[in-house]
Formats: structure tokens, C-alpha cells, sequence
């Protein structure tokens, strides 16, 4: 008789569609600090050694959340954990972030778009 065992999972990467990889990796390259791990014209992947990365994929026909409108859904969501919220906002603007009409709950997270429209969070709570 043969034992199975439970294979072991854990958490790689998330990958984002987007219109334009190269522009996104640059975006979150720089915001993270992560460095380009794998890359082709139509796929990038960013990380660190021991931590989960990031991918960013080329699809030809992509439509940009509209969010808050659920018109065409977010896609993803991201929150990212800082120091110092205020900071940290105008760090991911300077980096091409830009700040959606709405902003719920601007005194414990700061919601913004990344360069492709993906909402993200940079919270104190994390």
C-alpha cells in the first residue's frame, strides 16, 4: 500500500492584466523595491528571493477597472503595509499612482490607482 502525502503549498506571486507590463513592473518595481525576476514582452514577474512576487501580464484588449463604478470590476486589489501613510501616498504618486474621486476611509488606509488603474491600499494596519 502507498501513502499519499498532502503536498505543501505556498503563496508565489499574483499576477495583474494589464495593457502595458514593462510600465507596471516600473511602477511597483519601484514602489516595492523588488527587482525583475523573469521577463518576456508580454509577461514580467518582480520579487525578492523568500517573498511572494509580483507578475504583470500583457493582454491586448484590456479594459482598466473603473472603479468605484462596477462597470468593469477592479481586477485586483492590493494593500500594501507602510509607516507613515501620508508619506507613502505622495511617494506612489510621484511613481505615476493617481488618487480615484473616492477615498473611503482616508484615516486608517489611502485608496489609489496604480499606473494601469488597479485600485490598491497603503494602510498603517498591516
Amino acid at each position: 500500500m502507498t501513502t499519499q502525502t498532502t503536498p505543501a503549498f505556498r503563496y508565489a506571486a499574483v499576477t495583474f492584466d494589464c495593457a502595458d507590463p514593462a510600465e507596471l513592473a516600473r511602477f511597483y518595481g519601484a514602489l516595492l523595491g523588488y527587482r525583475t525576476l523573469f521577463a518576456t514582452d508580454d509577461f514580467i514577474l518582480l520579487g525578492e528571493e523568500g517573498a511572494p512576487g509580483l507578475g504583470f501580464t500583457r493582454i491586448d484588449d484590456y479594459l482598466p477597472p473603473t472603479w468605484p463604478d462596477p462597470a468593469q470590476g477592479k481586477q485586483a486589489h492590493i494593500e500594501l503595509g507602510v509607516d507613515d501613510l501620508d508619506a507613502a501616498e505622495r511617494r506612489a504618486v510621484e511613481l505615476g499612482a493617481t488618487k480615484p474621486e473616492r477615498r473611503p476611509g482616508e484615516e486608517r488606509w489611502r485608496v489609489l490607482l496604480d499606473p494601469a488603474g488597479h485600485p490598491f491600499c497603503v494602510t498603517t494596519l498591516a
